[in-house]
């Protein structure tokens, strides 16, 4: 039988668009369009029973839902202990940390998502300022993880200032989504790219641009990586086959910060089914220990953790 996954990047879009409306990230950009396609909660569960996924991480659609995370804490409900909440809210509202703490108390929250809205902002303050110090500081007492996403033009500035940050909390998870390097680039960011003139270039074996960005990271343990199907997309399209990035992966950090994600709800080059497939395949060169780890356990030792 498959080794069982824990999915730790599963987005929703509930299709009630009267009870669940889209609205901006923020006041100065424009209300989302709704979107063509939905991945219910129910559609999450029966695709996750159908490829022996345990648990799953909801974490919230910004550029959809913005900072009403109701869709997501109310499926959790419906499925508690299978489906984990992670939530988005303004890091620069005072608010944010008492709201959060709530929310975590009765709502099963397990996790807070920090999330820029463009990749060509290039500024420190969504992650760093005094406000956002806050709420690092309110994961850090409740022992729920932080996530975050980065956008490649950001890593050089960034991936050290986080690396600060995670010394401040050392027993707080944190976790890059797609991995905080290279291989990390979304299609968002490539099309941006190719409009302004600019080469995509991917980095090569052995190393994968790991050892110019990320590496910063081998010896601060309570940083963790998530490999999804954006890493995937540009595995794929570089002819690389993912075990082996994964297994670089391993090679610097060790067997216990590796985790994956589907990224359902918004990467659709591939179905659920082929999402869980690569996922099992980018294990293919991990022993049989590794690759539980990488696809289960450790997300499992994560949230279950938390709160």
């Amino acid at each position: 039988m498959d080794l069982p996954l824990f999915d730790t990047h599963a987005h929703l879009i509930s299709d009630d668009w009267d009870k669940y409306q889209p609205k901006a990230l923020r006041p100065d950009l424009p209300t989302p369009a709704r979107t063509n396609f939905t991945v219910t909660v129910e559609a999450l569960i029966e695709m996750m029973d159908a490829h022996n996924v345990s648990d799953a991480c909801l974490v919230q659609r910004g550029h959809l839902y913005g900072y009403d995370n109701s869709y997501i804490l109310d499926s959790a409900q419906r499925f508690p202990g299978r489906l984990h909440p992670v939530v988005i809210l303004d890091p620069q509202d005072p608010e944010t940390p008492g709201a959060y703490r709530d929310m975590v108390k009765n709502r099963h929250v397990r996790g807070f998502r920090m999330a820029h809205t463009r990749p060509y902002i290039l500024d420190t303050a969504w992650i760093s300022s005094p406000a956002a110090m806050e709420v690092w500081k309110t994961c850090a007492d409740l022992g729920t993880p932080m996530t975050l996403i980065l956008f490649m033009k950001q890593l050089p500035y960034l991936l050290p200032l986080i690396k600060i940050i995670a010394r401040q909390f050392p027993d707080l998870p944190i976790l890059l989504d797609h991995g905080g390097m290279p291989f990390g680039m979304t299609q968002y960011e490539v099309g941006l790219a190719k409009q302004a003139g600019e080469e995509v270039v991917m980095p090569k074996a052995p190393h994968f641009g790991i050892d110019t960005t990320i590496a910063l990271f081998e010896d601060v343990p309570n940083v963790h990586f998530k490999i999804t199907e954006i890493n995937m997309e540009r595995l794929v399209a570089e002819d690389v086959r993912p075990a082996h990035i994964v297994r670089r992966m391993v090679d610097s950090f060790g067997p216990d910060r590796l985790m994956w994600g589907s990224d359902v709800g918004q990467s659709m080059l591939w179905n659920y089914t082929e999402k869980a497939a690569m996922a099992r395949a980018a294990a293919d060169f991990l022993t049989e220990e590794e690759s539980r780890k990488f696809l289960h356990d450790n997300a499992a030792r994560v949230y279950s953790a938390a709160g």
